[in-house]
């Protein structure tokens, strides 16, 4: 079907659209846009260049997507921000594209990204994730599938924040949050796991059991790689455990404890 474009919505013509997108009044949609199908852009909405969007996404008034970055560093080199499909982009949302250190800022599919939210250049945002309001993640953060974040969340560039995890409003974190968990407090700190989530998604009691069992032997050491190497020696290490393991071996600004 072809699209529908309001007559008060400017798209350049050089902006590449798929078929049945609806683009509402006051729309900006520049050059160097490349989007799917069946995509809505309610009204004000702003595609700036490099927009690389996927099909069925809900993008709800003042949104502004591939802004240029709020980095000093950025001398106006060619980069993208990549949205995939299903996502619900709600009202103020600002998403930034990349800058010569990834070339692209990334959000999956199937995420809500709450009213007023802010995500700064290279972050990757996986799947199925929800992110709550006025919510801001500095650069070249990472979140994982099936994260929640909840609102006025301050994240700290180069964080890692794991899949599945709860993050209280409010929450200020300038170290990694590993998965499955529920992180929360004042100074943000591991609060238990995010067992409801986990329910939710499916994971079955043992699962949980052993996963909680990971994080009681990690966090009772002293010494958080002491507790990583009882859990190699007396657990059997499935794909959840391995993710943990891996998530923390690596977490390079530490984890919150």
């Amino acid at each position: 079907m072809a699209n529908q474009i309001s007559p008060m919505a400017f798209v350049h013509p050089d902006a590449k659209l798929g078929d049945n997108n609806i683009i509402g009044p006051f729309c900006y949609i520049d050059a160097d846009v490349v989007i799917g199908d069946n995509n809505v852009m309610q009204n004000s909405v702003t595609l700036n260049q490099g927009t690389r969007m996927g099909s069925n996404n809900e993008i709800f008034p003042g949104a502004s997507i591939s802004t240029k970055p709020q980095d000093l560093k950025f001398r106006g080199e060619v980069t993208t921000c990549q949205i995939g499909d299903n996502n619900s982009i709600r009202e103020n949302v600002t998403i930034s594209r990349g800058t010569a250190s990834k070339g692209t800022t990334i959000v999956g599919n199937n995420n809500l990204l709450m009213e007023n939210m802010h995500v700064a250049h290279d972050c990757v945002i996986g799947n199925y994730c929800i992110i709550g309001n006025s919510t801001k993640f500095a650069g070249e953060v990472v979140v994982d599938d099936c994260a929640i974040i909840s609102a006025e969340v301050l994240v700290h560039q180069f964080v890692h924040i794991g899949g599945y995890v709860m993050v209280q409003g409010g929450s200020r974190t300038s170290q990694d949050i590993p998965p499955y968990v529920i992180a929360g407090k004042e100074p943000i700190r591991f609060a238990g796991l995010n067992l409801i989530g986990l329910r939710r998604r499916g994971f079955s009691n043992e699962t949980i059991v052993a996963i909680r069992e990971a994080y009681n032997t990690i966090y009772s050491k002293g010494i958080i790689k002491e507790g990583i190497e009882e859990v190699k020696l007396t657990m059997e290490i499935t794909p959840e455990i391995k993710y943990v393991l891996d998530f923390i071996e690596t977490a390079e600004r530490g984890i919150i404890r």
